[in-house]
């Protein structure tokens, strides 16, 4: 649909031109920005139809970009569309929340483009009411019966000769398609004729003097039989050996890499049981000053919004039960991020470390995912409705204090080593990744 506009907002220069060919397909014009400041000062001055928006970027990140589009009543109709490579439902459910209406992967398809095209109306519907280009033949013709073309059924527009203009036309095209087929397996055959005389010519011949057959055969002829059948024994006894030696030293590696693992066990399980005992120890304390009443610990999967989904079913049952106890006082929400081994890179987007790979080996010891949430992104809307309405509810009783994360460790991280996996460490990472729950009963 001709004078339609879209703008791309991306760091990267290749995903703007591929993105930019695949609109620029469907007749619209682009205009391209590589970060989102740079979109916000392009608002300004234009209002394009549809806005593609990246979401790691330098400075500015695209759900930031997003809300400050929305907040503008000047462009806030205009649709935006999220062109990233994060995804799932948890990413789709928050990028529509600020007003983005829907997520393009970064691995695009140019029928995923035609999609949102027409989801957006930005390209004209599949059917309309014009015409077809052609008319269906004579039932009679199809039949087998000899009749005439009926010209009163040509549409408008088509000359009353058509038919054999037609037939005239395939007749040709059947000629000209057979003619190239034939050139072709002719060059071929000449191709593959000329590279056999090549080859054949390019073997020596091999020229043997003639022989009486009654001179004798020299006798050094018999003893260079003989060394040429014992060599391929004495080549395999020689690698039966060496290969006899190897499976010996393979079988002592291997030996001494199980009572490795065995040990890093051990040790592993020792530091788990440790772990724990601190833990349990830490709850009763906790538990003691609240009076009776033990933190509730709700663990966060890498990639999750900490104060959503089951944390916040975790909240509910909480409330529930201080309310049935008749409890005043105030519930502590605090939120550990966990340091996780990931690889990746701030312009792909991060990713857990495979179980393999040592723990001194990953691209970064952190939570990229929990640092590019702001702190009104750390909580889901349901969330954030619950904790305003406690205090109304409750009369003041209960209020829910909800306290950034402190930088502490609530369990240890075990020394960095070659010998320990990623796996183990992410163990222990997840396990740090958590929202506690503490109760803390009001002075009487």
């Amino acid at each position: 649909m001709p004078g339609k506009r879209a703008l791309i907002v991306d760091d990267s220069l290749s995903a703007r031109v591929v993105l930019s060919r695949m609109l620029q397909k469907y007749g619209l014009e682009v205009d391209t920005a590589e970060s989102a400041e740079a979109a916000l000062k392009y608002l300004a001055q234009q209002r394009p139809d549809v806005i593609f928006m990246d979401h790691l970027m330098p400075g500015m990140d695209g759900f930031q970009a997003v809300q400050a589009i929305k907040n503008n009543p000047r462009t806030a109709t205009i649709p935006i569309m999220m062109y990233t490579s994060q995804q799932g439902e948890l990413y789709v459910g928050q990028a529509r929340a600020l007003g983005a209406v829907g997520v393009l992967p970064k691995l695009i398809k140019p029928v995923d483009v035609s999609k949102v095209l027409y989801q957006l109306h930005l390209l004209p519907e599949r059917r309309d009411d014009s015409p077809p280009a052609f008319v269906a033949a004579n039932p009679a013709l199809l039949s087998g019966q000899d009749a005439q073309p009926d010209t009163s059924r040509v549409p408008s527009g088509l000359p009353t000769d058509w038919h054999p203009q037609l037939e005239a036309a395939l007749r040709n095209h059947d000629a000209d398609l057979r003619r190239f087929v034939v050139a072709n397996l002719d060059t071929l055959a000449d191709r593959v004729v000329s590279d056999i005389r090549n080859n054949i010519n390019e073997i020596p011949t091999l020229q043997v003097p003639p022989r009486s057959p009654l001179a004798p055969r020299p006798p050094y002829l018999w003893i260079a039989v003989t060394l040429i059948a014992l060599v391929p024994g004495i080549v395999l006894a020689v690698l039966h050996v060496r290969a006899l030696d190897a499976n010996r030293a393979l079988s002592a590696e291997i030996g001494a890499l199980q009572n490795d693992q065995a040990n890093r066990t051990a040790e592993l399980d020792r530091m788990r049981q440790e772990a724990r005992r601190a833990e349990e120890a830490t709850r009763a304390s906790a538990a003691a000053a609240a009076g009776g009443i033990e933190p509730i610990v709700a663990t966060v999967p890498y990639g999750e919004v900490p104060l959503a989904l089951g944390r916040l079913d975790v909240l509910r049952d909480l409330l529930v039960d201080l309310e049935q106890r008749s409890f005043r006082g105030v519930i502590a929400v605090r939120n550990y991020a966990g340091r996780f081994c990931v690889v990746g890179n701030a312009t792909d987007g991060y990713a857990l470390a495979p179980d393999d790979l040592p723990a001194t080996r990953c691209d970064i010891v952190g939570n990229p995912f929990a640092e590019s949430l702001s702190p009104a992104q750390r909580q889901s809307v349901a969330f954030a409705n619950l904790v305003l309405s406690v205090r109304q509810r409750t009369g003041g009783a209960i209020t829910i204090d909800l306290l950034e994360d402190d930088g502490s460790t609530p369990v240890a991280y075990p020394p960095a080593s070659e010998s320990l996996a990623a796996e183990q460490w992410n163990e222990i990472a997840a396990r740090n990744n958590r929202v506690e729950f503490s109760v803390v009963p009001a002075d009487n």
